[in-house]
């Protein structure tokens, strides 16, 4: 099977990448154009170009800042940073609390035992910003994890760096990109937020922010969790008893009432991609760049950052997977051997057939072949 063949080089790669010097990204990728205060301007005005990631956590210092990186971060972003500040709107997902100080409920017992409780210090939202990043998604299990203090500290560490955000409930980030209104919303499974779980709630959220924006892209937070879960199944998903939701019917409940762009992340793995009327589903875009905590065996340390570009009509006209890879302690480091690409494309013909987009040889997404040779088989 050519997924657990990737499986075992994937485990290879790793390995040896623990022990050898990452390729600098400025060798494999010249950036577009550099973003200014709010936003940059793309050649064309007809279109958008949007870049997705997966979960961020950039360290955290609860229980210790033992956990926090060693250059307090500023090296994080730094292989992948041409990628994230070309695109016209950049999104992430914060996995955590963004907070100085505070307390949590959610590790009752010995800190010692170190649950997964996340604690950035405020100061890392300037990290976001210059990476290049304008809108970030706060709906997900971990945004209360120092209790609403710690969600409303991450909101206004956010906003001092003008970075839009979205996730709590009525929180809808908005934005002005090449003259163009755009509407984030993120869901997860979890108390505070937009719920995946509730499919009336997201039909009339997308369908009300479409009557006012010219692109509404969903966000959302769900799935099963674990290094086995790269497949997106039919109905719900469940972990550790917790509904996380029915990705594929949450996703075509959001574009059937309006939305132009559907990306999940919350496995911790990434999944493949759907077409679905004209618009595109990338069902998990995994890890991006988590520190410490975070289990990067396998599969999880994959990376990707996807590239779309969107016409005037919210159409996907074609997109790009950039592959990136996390070696423990984590950071995202640009992958000569395109593993998160090559899973990505085979995880889409795989489980959405003749729904999938169609890849090219250089690892481009299209809606359509432009011709037979140009197709990966």
């Amino acid at each position: 099977m050519r997924i657990a063949n990737l499986f075992l080089f994937l485990t290879l790669t790793i390995f040896i990448s623990a022990c050898s010097v990452s390729p600098k990204i400025e060798t494999l990728y010249e950036p577009i154009a550099k973003r200014g205060e709010t936003k940059i301007k793309t050649v064309n005005k007809n279109a958008i170009v949007v870049a997705a990631v997966g979960d961020i956590m950039i360290g955290t210092d609860y229980p210790d800042k033992s956990l926090l990186p060693p250059d307090d971060g500023k090296s994080m972003f730094a292989e992948v940073k041409p990628i994230l500040q070309a695109a016209d709107l950049t999104i992430g997902n914060l996995e955590g609390a963004m907070i100085d100080g505070g307390e949590t409920r959610k590790c009752r017992y010995s800190v010692s035992l170190r649950c997964f409780t996340f604690r950035m210090p405020m100061r890392y939202a300037a990290l976001l910003k210059e990476a290049g990043f304008n809108a970030m998604n706060l709906a997900n299990n971990h945004s209360y994890d120092f209790g609403e203090q710690g969600a409303a500290s991450a909101r206004r560490a956010l906003d001092e760096q003008n970075i839009s955000h979205t996730g709590e409930i009525g929180d809808i980030a908005r934005l002005i990109i090449n003259n163009f209104n755009v509407s984030i919303i993120g869901f997860a499974p979890n108390a505070n937020l937009h719920s995946i779980n509730d499919l009336n709630l997201t039909a009339n959220l997308v369908s009300q922010e479409a009557k006012v924006a010219d692109f509404v892209i969903v966000v959302f937070h769900g799935g099963a969790e674990g290094g086995d879960k790269i497949h997106t199944i039919r109905g719900h998903e469940f972990h550790w008893g917790e509904d996380r939701g029915d990705p594929i019917a949450f996703a075509h409940i959001a574009i059937d009432a309006g939305a132009d762009l559907v990306v999940g992340h919350g496995p911790h793995v990434p999944r493949g991609m759907e077409i679905y009327k004209d618009r595109l589903i990338a069902y998990s875009l995994g890890n991006f760049a988590t520190w410490e905590m975070m289990n990067l065996s396998g599969f999880r340390g994959l990376a990707p950052i996807l590239e779309v570009t969107l016409a005037s009509d919210g159409t996907f006209t074609r997109g790009k997977i950039h592959s990136a890879i996390q070696v423990k302690p984590g950071g995202p480091r640009i992958d000569p051997t395109n593993a998160a690409a090559n899973l990505m494309r085979d995880l889409s013909i795989e489980d959405f057939g003749d729904s999938a987009p169609v890849f090219t040889n250089d690892d481009e997404i299209l809606p359509i072949a432009p011709n037979t040779s140009a197709i990966c088989n």
